[in-house]
């Protein structure tokens, strides 16, 4: 028996050279490594709940603000509105209505201008339209005037009758203003909706609008 073979071993191993054999088992080498792997994943799961509870006593208010403040900034701001502005435009008893006739059907020109006197407006000269329009105006009717009534007196003459064309003529002379009557007149407007028309004209209400530079990108 060699002298290095360990006592007990009764000649079953026999050792040669000058080392010595790995008498551990190499199962408790494996519970080494999976012990160290274990604290370690241990260790790892612990700091990330410590960083989570830090984030919840510490963080959660700044987060919960930096979303209610992108929320908000996301809504696209609007710009006041300005206060109702008035339109200076002149009244019905300034202004002179020439009623013409465009049409075949007879009386229609004096009803009309009946009641737009009744209303308010001075009426001029009352009877058949121009050859220029004469049995060929298919709509409800034009209202036809001077260039310096197209944002005065047009409007206001326009707002008895939805509907018709407003028209001016360059060169023509004098403030008065025609209401030609076409195929496809039947009534003025009632007159309540024709004030409710004009209330607006005068009054218009201002819209509400976002600025261009006042878009958000979210």
């Amino acid at each position: 028996m060699s002298m290095l073979t360990p006592p007990g071993m009764g000649g079953q191993y026999r050792i040669t050279g000058d080392k010595y054999p790995r008498m551990r088992p190499p199962r408790r080498r494996r519970r080494l490594i999976v012990g160290a792997v274990a604290s370690a994943a241990a260790l790892g799961l612990i700091g990330w709940g410590t960083l989570q509870l830090i984030d919840v006593f510490t963080g959660g208010d700044k987060a919960s603000a930096s979303v209610g403040t992108k929320a908000a900034a996301c809504r696209a701001p609007v710009s006041p509105s300005p206060s109702a502005r008035t339109v200076a435009l002149p009244a019905p008893g300034r202004i002179t209505v020439n009623v013409l006739n465009a049409t075949t059907r007879g009386g229609l020109a004096k009803d009309t201008a009946d009641e737009l006197k009744k209303r308010g407006f001075k009426v001029g000269t009352v009877g058949n339209a121009t050859k220029e329009y004469d049995k060929k105006v298919k709509g409800i009717g034009v209202v036809l005037g001077p260039a310096a009534a197209k944002d005065t007196a047009l409007p206001v003459l326009a707002t008895q009758l939805t509907g018709a064309e407003q028209r001016t003529e360059a060169g023509r002379k004098g403030g008065d203003v025609d209401l030609i009557l076409g195929d496809g007149f039947k009534n003025l407007n009632s007159a309540q909706a024709a004030d409710k028309a004009l209330t607006a004209l005068r009054h218009p209400a201002p819209a509400a609008t976002a600025g261009k530079n006042d878009r958000t990108h979210c």
